[in-house]
């Protein structure tokens, strides 16, 4: 199994050493002085399941490499449409691609089925700009519930989680989808092949759509935003227009809002991912979160106005830190 890696950061790196560790043949993509630990020492793996590091080809330029059998896709969601010229080299016919994304993914209603079946969602594949680079027909969905982060060049922290369910648009049980499992699984991680990975995609995307916008705007962390009285009530209310636009589209979460506060303020004084972006200076990822599901329920028809109005202002928030 030849697998490339592009974006190799604290996801990436990670899955990647965990497959290399299983003995498939891994090539990370990545730049600047991460790369250049990586070429140095490989990826270090700090982990309460153990410590490892692994070897794996290390590059900036996917030349090198050639085609591969699966390109996981590490970059934030608002690069796709610009990858092109990295994953072109790394494409033969039956390459797939497995996008470990937040949020609303770009093949969401391909194979769907229904009556938005090959429906185009304008917000996260803005005039078929993505679907161009990365076509649906490749596309293996992948739901991250593994916790990294990069703590300096070359070195993963591994926080918590190991699970990465994985699952084909048309919800059936590919062989592509059960080989990649087993070497995940053979690394040391969990992944599931869903039948329907769509349900697992609201589960994640309920605590993302809520904690991720708020978190920025109130530069808070999930214990304080779960604490305060308003903003944990924002949440919830957030939390239950996005159930409805989900079982509006056929998809069951399975888990109460209340458990998924609970799980929330367990995690204690975590930043987001969006805040860290917004510290950072780095664009931030809220179509996919938030904008895809307002537009979702725009064509369900589901009245969603604390989504649109958190969606407004965050959006301005977006276009503001990126000036």
């Amino acid at each position: 199994m030849k697998v490339a890696v592009l974006g190799a950061g604290a996801i990436g790196a990670y899955v990647g050493a965990a497959l290399h560790r299983a003995g498939a043949d891994v090539h990370l993509i990545a730049r600047g002085p991460h790369l250049a630990a990586m070429r140095r020492h490989g990826v270090r793996v700090l982990s309460p399941r153990g410590d490892f590091t692994a070897r794996a080809h290390a590059t900036d330029d996917p030349a090198e490499i050639g085609p591969v059998d699966y390109v996981f896709l590490g970059l934030k969601a608002n690069s796709y449409a610009a990858c092109g010229p990295l994953i072109e080299p790394l494409l033969h016919d039956t390459t797939a691609v497995v996008a470990a994304q937040n949020g609303i993914p770009w093949w969401y209603f391909h194979r769907h089925g229904g009556p938005y079946d090959g429906h185009r969602i304008e917000s996260v594949d803005p005039d078929g700009a993505v679907s161009a680079v990365l076509a649906p027909e490749r596309a293996v969905g992948c739901v991250v519930y593994a916790a990294t982060e990069l703590e300096g060049p070359g070195v993963v922290r591994h926080l918590e989680g190991t699970r990465f369910s994985i699952g084909e648009p048309d919800r059936s049980v590919s062989k592509r989808c059960t080989d990649l499992g087993e070497a995940m699984i053979a690394g040391g991680l969990k992944c599931p092949v869903e039948p329907d990975l769509r349900n697992d995609i609201w589960l994640k995307l309920l605590g993302n759509i809520s904690f991720n916008p708020i978190s920025a705007l109130a530069r808070a962390t999930m214990r304080q935003m779960c604490l305060h009285g308003g903003t944990r009530k924002v949440i919830e209310i957030m939390m239950t227009e996005t159930l409805a636009v989900a079982e509006a589209l056929g998809c069951e979460v399975g888990v109460s809002i209340e458990r998924r506060l609970a799980g929330a303020e367990r995690v204690g004084d975590h930043r987001t991912s969006t805040l860290q972006d917004l510290e950072r200076g780095k664009p931030l990822e809220l179509d996919v979160l938030l904008a895809a599901v307002v537009e979702l329920a725009e064509i369900t028809g589901v009245p969603v106005p604390t989504l649109r109005t958190v969606h407004a202002i965050s959006d301005l928030l977006a276009l503001r830190s990126a000036a």
